[in-house]
């Protein structure tokens, strides 16, 4: 319940994090700040970590059979450098950067309002109905926003590799998509997002989810300091990178330029795994552990961070 309590806790601490509260329970955020925050953190975040996220699809569009152009990481970020200048690792950042904000903001905004209705009456959420809540974040941030988002990006890095690359730029690249394949064109390989994005939050909220309440113990209302949520949220990547990368190597290719190739999400998976094997399945999983364990814990530090001064600015009862 969220009424207001009628005896002060020997719990409450006036420094304590702004997701706690006075009378020994733990506060609920409120959805409108959980958008605000959470948009916030996610533009912040992907202009910091783009680099990795853009050699990673690189990697996993690089398919054994054409040869394969790249030998690793360190090769493939030689080759894009001279082949394209520094500028060359951030071709596509425009379309992340104006899907990480409504991405992030479904994803806490979600969260945040179903956790808000799956806590106990000490404002406590278990690490099962954590994952449950995040399962439910990542399915409306693949179906509003990451599929089109992520359809739009790979295409314009693959586009890159292509002797004459035809997208001149973010708004030119979107209006070529759309007239030549229609708005469907955005949503290619949108089982495997909805699969990678579901499974990618389920993993990091549960994760996070049991870090917190493991070091909070008893007291709700303890605080945690932004460094040790950082590490939280670094630890909460890379176990949803070792647990989804697979489908995240599906997703890419399903959404590449050369998706016609597969009939379906089934069948990528076995065209991949019959002529390149089981190796090809992780693909691109050391920058994409570098990106994601950085991805996360900025996200993370910085969502709480803006909470805590929202939650002065603006009072929601």
């Amino acid at each position: 319940m969220q009424g207001n309590n009628t005896f002060v806790s020997p719990f409450h601490r006036p420094r304590c994090l702004a997701a706690a509260a006075p009378g020994g329970k733990a506060k609920l955020t409120h959805p409108g700040k959980a958008i605000l925050a959470g948009g916030l953190a996610g533009g912040i975040e992907i202009c910091i970590t783009f680099p990795t996220e853009y050699v990673k699809t690189q990697l996993q569009l690089d398919e054994r059979a054409n040869p394969p152009k790249y030998k690793g990481v360190g090769d493939c970020v030689r080759q894009t450098v001279q082949g394209h200048g520094v500028r060359g690792l951030y071709r596509g950042l425009s379309s992340l950067v104006y899907g990480s904000i409504p991405k992030s903001a479904v994803r806490f905004g979600v969260f945040e309002f179903l956790s808000n209705h799956a806590r106990d009456t000490s404002g406590r959420l278990d690490s099962t109905k954590g994952l449950l809540c995040g399962l439910g974040a990542g399915v409306m941030e693949a179906v509003l926003v990451v599929c089109p988002m992520e359809t739009i990006k790979v295409k314009f890095i693959h586009d890159q590799t292509s002797a004459n690359p035809k997208y001149k730029g973010f708004y030119h690249g979107v209006r070529e998509i759309v007239n030549t394949q229609g708005l469907r064109g955005t949503y290619q390989g949108l089982t495997a997002t909805v699969l990678k994005q579901g499974s990618n939050q389920a993993i990091r909220f549960y994760v996070m989810t049991s870090l917190r309440n493991w070091y909070k113990g008893d007291d709700p209302n303890k605080s945690i300091n932004p460094l040790l949520t950082g590490l939280f949220g670094a630890v909460a990547g890379a176990a949803s990178v070792f647990g989804n990368t697979p489908l995240d190597v599906i997703k890419t290719r399903m959404q590449g330029l050369e998706a016609h190739k597969y009939k379906s999400t089934a069948d990528c998976a076995v065209k991949i795994l019959r002529h390149e094997g089981v190796k090809a399945f992780y693909k691109g999983t050391v920058p994409r552990l570098g990106r994601v364990c950085l991805d996360v814990a900025i996200v993370f530090i910085i969502y709480e961070e803006v909470v805590k001064v929202l939650n002065v600015v603006w009072k929601t009862g």
